[in-house]
């Protein structure tokens, strides 16, 4: 809304050029972040006392950890605030006709949706382990998946039809293949895999939210580079028009976490729920896919995938398949708690862990 109006005043009124401010990507990020965490810190505590007068409160779930009957109770899916906070920020300060922006608002607001019919339904039910099946919620996230693989490999899609079906991997400059039909599957793969990977590691105050911060904004900072002519040459990436539109959506959130942060930190008064991880994980795999950085999530969203790999191999290996335990507890982050560790120490330990692993997924912008 800013971005147009802007353009729109200072194009009749000469008085008010100083609205070309509003075409700099540097400062409309600045009021994206500004208008995300001033929404969020004066929105939540209001929302916090709603949620506990209609009872929407977190429902016990058997984690193996003894401190999570604690936390019964605390009000859920203050993930909403998140999304709605960036949505609102986006709509300010966004070039809304930009289709690395449009991709990436379906796709957290798509997950979004699915995880917060998940969160109403253990709100139903009374109980954290009978909420949206598990192959409801896998065939909703296939279909957005599907969707976001044909508009990739589509004439309408936001990347230049030179860079179509072109796979990157951190540390290499050019792609190590191109192919539409390999490509494909890795997109609908990749948007499913990570979609998902926030949701497993949201299991602790304030363990999902820094690392998901990291992880956008560190995308955000791609989409800023790759998005301009100058900076993508001189780091040898493909030039991708209209990919800096992904840098104030990135700062949007950042300044969301931040202030949802403030309330989610130990010990929660809110907690995010899967309407809050589903909707940030969506969103992680859609910019991801618009900026061909698919690859650069391995290292990027390491702890992410980690968690969410220690808990599939615990779930469908080990107890599904061979009928016995693999780990002594999983996710990763039961784990270190069931070996003595304080729930604060761990999550400020995969903290330091998620910021060293955005340190080496920037690196991997000049050491190619």
């Amino acid at each position: 809304m800013i971005y147009f109006l802007g353009k729109y005043l200072y194009s009749h009124f000469e008085t008010l050029s100083f609205l070309r401010l509003a075409d700099y990507i540097s400062m409309r990020s600045i009021g994206a972040a500004l208008t995300a965490i001033i929404l969020t810190l004066s929105l939540t505590p209001v929302i916090i006392r709603y949620l506990h007068g209609r009872g929407m409160v977190d429902q016990r779930r058997s984690t193996g950890a003894a401190s999570a009957f604690d936390k019964v109770g605390t009000p859920s899916m203050g993930g909403a605030i998140v999304v709605g906070c960036v949505l609102v920020s986006c709509i300010l300060w966004c070039n809304l006709s930009n289709l690395f922006l449009v991709v990436v608002l379906l796709a957290m607001a798509w997950f979004g949706m699915i995880g917060f019919m998940d969160d109403l339904a253990k709100m139903r039910e009374r109980s954290g382990d009978r909420g949206m099946s598990e192959s409801k919620k896998l065939i909703l996230q296939a279909l957005f998946a599907a969707a976001l693989m044909l508009l990739m490999v589509s004439p309408w899609s936001p990347l230049p039809s030179a860079q179509a079906g072109a796979f990157y991997v951190p540390f290499v400059k050019f792609p190590i293949f191109q192919s539409l039909f390999i490509y494909a599957p890795i997109i609908f793969f990749f948007t499913v895999v990570v979609g998902n990977s926030v949701n497993i590691a949201d299991g602790m105050d304030g363990l999902a939210i820094v690392p998901s911060v990291f992880v956008v904004g560190v995308l955000g900072l791609f989409g800023y580079f790759l998005g301009n002519a100058i900076y993508a040459n001189y780091l040898n990436y493909p030039f991708l028009p209209g990919a800096g539109e992904l840098a104030v959506f990135a700062s949007a959130f950042v300044g969301a976490g931040i202030g949802f942060l403030w309330f989610n930190a130990y010990p929660a008064q809110i907690f995010m729920g899967d309407t809050g991880s589903m909707a940030i994980g969506g969103a992680a795999a859609a910019m991801c896919v618009t900026l061909q950085q698919e690859a650069l999530f391995l290292i990027l969203g390491g702890m992410f995938l980690a968690e969410a790999a220690t808990s599939q191999i615990q779930d469908k290996i080990g107890i599904r398949w061979i009928g016995r335990r693999i780990f002594i507890r999983a996710p990763m982050h039961h784990r270190m708690q069931h070996k003595g560790l304080a729930e604060t120490k761990v999550v400020i330990r995969l903290w330091i862990i998620s910021g060293i692993l955005a340190l080496a997924a920037l690196a991997t912008l000049k050491l190619r």
